[in-house]
Parts: C-alpha cells; structure tokens; sequence
C-alpha cells in the first residue's frame, strides 16, 4: 500500500509559508503525493473549517510543483462540471510538464449546487459533463495534433496541444454505478468514500469488471482521518482498509494548527502507522 497526505488548501493555513512548508514537510518524510482540495465558491452557510477561504486547486498544484521536487501531486478531487473541457487539460497538461510528470488527476462530478449555481455549471448535466470532458482529456494528450471533437456537449476543431507530457493517472471520484462505469472507461483508479466494511464487496466487483474487460485491475484510493494518539487503533483501521481492497492510502490530518503540527503528525504516522 503507498501513503500521501492531505494539505490544506482553505482555511488560515492556506497561506503561502506553511503551505510550501507542508509540502516539503511531506516530500522529505517519504509520501508518495500530497493532495489537495477542490472548491471555488463557497456560499456563507457552508464556511466553517475554511472561513470560506480556498485557494484555486489547480494553482495550487503549480505552486507546490515549484517548491517541490519527486513527491507527486494530486487533487483529491477536480469538480470537473466547474471547468471547460479543454481549458482543464491544457491546465493539466501544463501542471504536468512543469512537475516533471507528477500530477495525479483524482476527478469527481461535485454535489454543492450553490456553488454550481455561482458558477453558472449545470448540476443536472454533471455527470454527462464529467464524461465529456474525460473523453476530451483522452483525446488531447493522445497527439499532438488530435482531431477535431464533435460531442453533444463540447466541441471544437483539430489544433495543436503542446506540450503533451504523459497523460497522468486518472483516479474516479465516487461511490455509486455511474463512478464504477467511468473507472471502467476513463480511469486508472477508483477513489470512493466508502467504508472499509463496504469497501471490499465493491472492489471484487469493479476487478472482475476490469478483468472480463481486459483490463489491469484498478488502484482503490481511499482517503481517511483518524487520531493518531492511538497507534495500534490507527494501525488496525490502515490494515483494514488494505484487508477491503484498498491498494492507496491518503491521510488526512483535519485541521491542523500550522506547519509545525503537520510535522507531528506526519512524524507519527510515518513511523509507528505505516511502518
């Protein structure tokens, strides 16, 4: 099972010291990514634990790609209805190059109407949204004049996408049958947030349907919180996520208070949790 870290985003602690202090925090502890957070407008009902400050996602990540240099870098996850389709993989394409082919694109469909409303996307047609814009993504970063795109929902004529690195690993947002069917289709691995109790049915399902498909079986992400006061109750619930399937392992450490903190816990986690 490999390990990455949460970092805040939003809230106090998304300041540029502490955010870059995190990052290198977690490269030099040995993660294999951090993740951050997506979400552009929050309305005033839904602040608390962010005051209603985050910053952009995507920005972020070209952020922490400079003040970093082999820890990948992930988004747990794009809200992709929030993004034009081809706007979203040139702003992939160029995180991607300029890390060094380090970004994980973890991709959900959202759920706060509010802020889809604010931003003029269409709750109803997310998922349809979501899968068009994957498509896009597959066919852009397949060369570097790609064809033109016809689609219901986007399109555009045959023009030239460069830089084209490496297409990073797309990780599925999702509990239900419609994120288990673009899993299948578009991605590399599944992100759900289930339980591990109801994990493991879920997995041997989605790896049979890989398997009749021909495909690899997919990388199970799970993202989780926990206190680590306990280590042998923290080391327990780590086994019994990789005992439903889970072959990922993001830790999310809450609110903590500064880089400091973040420090402790990741010191903690590190050596007496994952080893």
């Amino acid at each position: 099972m490999k390990f990455a870290v949460a970092i805040r985003n939003m809230g106090p602690q998304s300041n540029r010291a502490t955010i870059r202090a995190c990052a290198r925090i977690a490269e030099q502890a040995g993660f294999d990514a951090l993740f951050v957070s997506d979400h552009l407008c929050i309305p005033p009902d839904q602040t608390e634990g962010s005051g209603g400050r985050y910053l952009d996602v995507l920005a972020t990540l070209a952020f922490i790609a400079g003040a970093t240099e082999k820890i990948r870098l992930g988004v747990s996850v794009l809200v992709v209805p929030y993004r034009p389709a081809v706007l979203t993989a040139k702003q992939v394409a160029t995180i991607q190059e300029l890390s060094g082919e380090r970004m994980i694109l973890g991709v959900g469909v959202g759920w706060m109407k509010p802020e889809f409303a604010a931003l003029g996307a269409e709750f109803r047609k997310r998922g349809a949204i979501t899968d068009e814009t994957l498509s896009v993504i597959h066919h852009l970063f397949s060369a570097d004049v790609p064809g033109a795109f016809d689609s219901p929902l986007v399109k555009f004529p045959s023009f030239v996408f460069l830089p084209r690195p490496k297409r990073p690993p797309i990780w599925i947002g999702g509990n239900g049958p419609a994120a288990m069917n673009r899993a299948l289709k578009f991605g590399d691995g599944w992100h759900p947030m289930l339980p591990a109790a109801e994990l493991k049915a879920k997995v041997e399902e989605l790896n049979a349907r890989a398997r009749a498909a021909g495909r690899q079986p997919a990388e199970i992400i799970v993202r989780r919180g926990f206190r680590l006061d306990d280590t042998a109750a923290a080391r327990a619930k780590v086994a019994a996520e990789k005992e439903a399937g889970a072959t990922y392992f993001i830790l999310d450490l809450g609110r903590y208070a500064d880089e400091k903190a973040f420090g402790r816990s990741v010191e903690t986690f590190m050596a007496k949790v994952a080893n």
